[in-house]
C-alpha cells in the first residue's frame, strides 16, 4: 500500500487528486495540506510515502516545503513528487534540486497521476526520465550549490558510466543492454552509486551529473 500525502492551496485541484488517489488499488491518501508548512507538519506526523507537492503556495512555498521533507532524516523514506504546469518548468528543476523525485503535470490523466505515484514510491524508476532529462537541459543554470566534480572521484570508472546513462534517462535494462551486463548488475551499480554520492533516487543521480558537469545542458 503506498500512502500519499496531497499538497496544494486550491481546494478544486487538491480534491480532484485526492478523489482519484482514493479510488486507486494500493494507494491511500494519508492526509491533504493547503501550504507547505502545514505539508512539512504533517508529513513528519504521518510519514508518508509520497508527497504530491504543489510549487506556488502561500507561507511556505513548494521548493521551501520539499527541501525541508528531504533534510528530515525521518522522511528518509518519504518521496516528493511536484504537480506543476508547463509555466512552472524552471521551478521544477529547483524543486528536483530541493530533493523532489519527479514531477506530473496538473492537467495529466488519472491513471497517469496513479502512475507517477507508485513509480516515485518504487524509486527503481523516474517517471517519464527523458522528460525531466530534457527540462533540466533547459533550464539549469550556473547555482552557488554546483557540485565540484570532484564528488565524482568516489565512482569506478563503471559507475560513472551507469551514472551518465541514469542521467540520460536509461532503465536499468537499458543500461543493461548498452553495457552488455545483467539488469541486475545495473540495479545494483546503480544503488552503490546513489550510496556513495548519497542521493536517495535516480532524480537526485540526474541533478549531481549536471551539477558537476559531468553531463552538460543539451549534451
Amino acid at each position: 500500500m503506498t500512502s500519499v500525502l496531497v499538497v496544494d492551496d486550491q481546494a478544486l485541484i487538491r480534491q480532484a487528486v485526492v478523489d482519484i488517489l482514493t479510488h486507486a488499488e494500493g494507494v491511500t491518501v494519508a492526509g491533504q495540506a493547503v501550504d507547505g508548512r502545514e505539508a512539512v507538519a504533517l508529513a513528519a506526523s504521518v510519514r508518508p510515502d509520497v508527497v504530491l507537492m504543489d510549487i506556488r503556495m502561500p507561507e511556505l512555498d513548494g521548493i521551501a516545503a520539499t527541501a525541508a521533507i528531504a533534510a528530515d532524516p525521518a522522511l528518509a523514506e518519504t518521496r516528493v513528487l511536484i504537480l506543476t504546469t508547463f509555466e512552472e518548468d524552471e521551478y521544477v528543476v529547483a524543486a528536483l534540486r530541493a530533493g523532489a523525485s519527479g514531477f506530473i503535470g496538473k492537467g495529466s490523466e488519472p491513471d497517469d497521476i496513479v502512475r507517477a505515484v507508485r513509480a516515485v514510491h518504487a524509486g527503481d524508476a523516474l517517471l517519464s526520465a527523458s522528460a525531466m532529462q530534457a527540462l533540466i537541459a533547459r533550464h539549469l543554470a550556473p547555482s552557488p550549490a554546483a557540485l565540484d566534480r570532484a564528488v565524482l572521484d568516489h565512482l569506478t570508472e563503471r559507475e560513472t558510466e551507469v551514472l551518465l546513462l541514469v542521467a540520460r534517462g536509461r532503465s536499468n535494462q537499458e543500461i543493461a543492454d548498452d553495457l552488455f551486463i545483467s539488469p541486475h548488475t545495473a540495479k545494483t551499480h546503480v544503488n552503490r552509486i546513489m550510496t556513495k554520492l548519497h542521493a536517495h533516487d535516480r532524480a537526485q543521480l540526474v541533478i549531481v551529473a549536471y551539477e558537476t558537469g559531468l553531463l552538460a545542458p543539451g549534451g
